[in-house]
């Protein structure tokens, strides 16, 4: 069974490796350039994460699904507010840009780019709206806590840049017509859900550019990149698997969280680095690391939470 379920995670891994290499390709031959991919970011940001969230959630409302929505919500808050203890118990180095960095890059995912694209290819719907509710959560402490940690300023915090946030605009005006029943014509509802399938190929592409301007070398020979791979894709994701499945939660979202937690380090560790003036070397190194080791790491793991549940 844990071979069986190895291949097949292994196999859509591979579908979004494929992409990347896709999006590799064009970036070392310049069909993406950096204005490109900038502009598509965007593009993912603004118009296809929030309906990534309003077709998820387009679901029968009812108080035992609002029930699994808290607790998934609570679940993913209590995974991020863990994984910040964790790291500020390892991390703990006297450079404060290269520690904040490694923080950063440990507690916070690539659960929207890398995740959502194999929940839904693994769980189906189910996967999709799991994920959403995990992305919608890891937006808002990334906006928070994740700000005001790397930058070092509390002013920083904006309760108007955290409404403004595409990702919980989409989540907000998901979840008002899911509790309101409200049920979107096909008309509206198609385009939405076309545009929520971009959320696979176009953040991959993206993933691919930026890995095509990455420097290898410097990206395998950081000992501290190792350390925070280690908690990033193994530890931290084992953990959380094996504490959901003790406590018997629904066994789709223990498979859809745990994806989340296994997907590499967030690109926004290097937009913020970059920002703050942190580390930015090293903020690239454990995104390019992450993402090229996670390809073996992310089967392994996911393969184990689905052992763990019985799936």
């Amino acid at each position: 069974m844990f071979l069986n379920n190895f291949i097949a995670i292994a196999q859509q891994v591979g579908v979004l490796f494929i992409l990347i290499a896709v999006g590799f390709g064009c970036g070392r031959a310049g069909l993406i350039t950096k204005h490109a991919s900038k502009k598509m970011t965007d593009i993912v940001l603004y118009v296809v994460t929030p309906c990534v969230m309003v077709a998820a959630f387009q679901r029968e409302f009812s108080v035992a699904l609002l029930g699994k929505v808290l607790l998934a919500a609570l679940t993913a808050f209590g995974i991020l507010t863990v994984s910040t203890l964790i790291v500020r118990l390892v991390f703990r180095s006297k450079d404060e840009a290269r520690r904040k960095v490694l923080q950063f890059a440990v507690i916070f995912s690539n659960c929207g780019f890398m995740s959502l694209p194999l929940q839904k290819a693994l769980l189906g719907e189910d996967g999709w709206f799991y994920g959403s509710i995990f992305v919608a959560v890891f937006n808002v402490f990334c906006w928070t806590y994740g700000l005001v940690d790397m930058s070092g300023d509390k002013k920083q915090l904006s309760v108007k840049r955290l409404a403004l946030n595409p990702g919980i605009i989409g989540v907000t005006v998901a979840v008002i017509l899911f509790i309101a029943q409200i049920k979107l014509p096909t008309i509206i509802i198609d385009p939405v859900t076309h545009l929520a399938n971009l959320n696979t190929p176009l953040p991959m592409l993206i993933i691919g550019f930026y890995l095509s301007r990455a420097d290898f070398k410097k990206a395998f020979t950081d000992k501290g990149a190792y350390l925070a791979m280690l908690f990033r894709l193994i530890i931290i994701p084992l953990a959380a698997a094996a504490v959901m499945a003790l406590l018997r939660m629904d066994a789709k979202m223990v498979i859809a969280f745990t994806i989340a937690c296994s997907a590499p380090t967030a690109a926004t560790t290097t937009m913020f680095a970059a920002k703050f003036r942190r580390d930015v070397s090293l903020s690239v190194s454990v995104v390019t690391a992450s993402t090229l080791f996670s390809i073996i790491t992310m089967p392994l793991i996911v393969s184990l939470a689905y052992s763990m549940t019985g799936m």
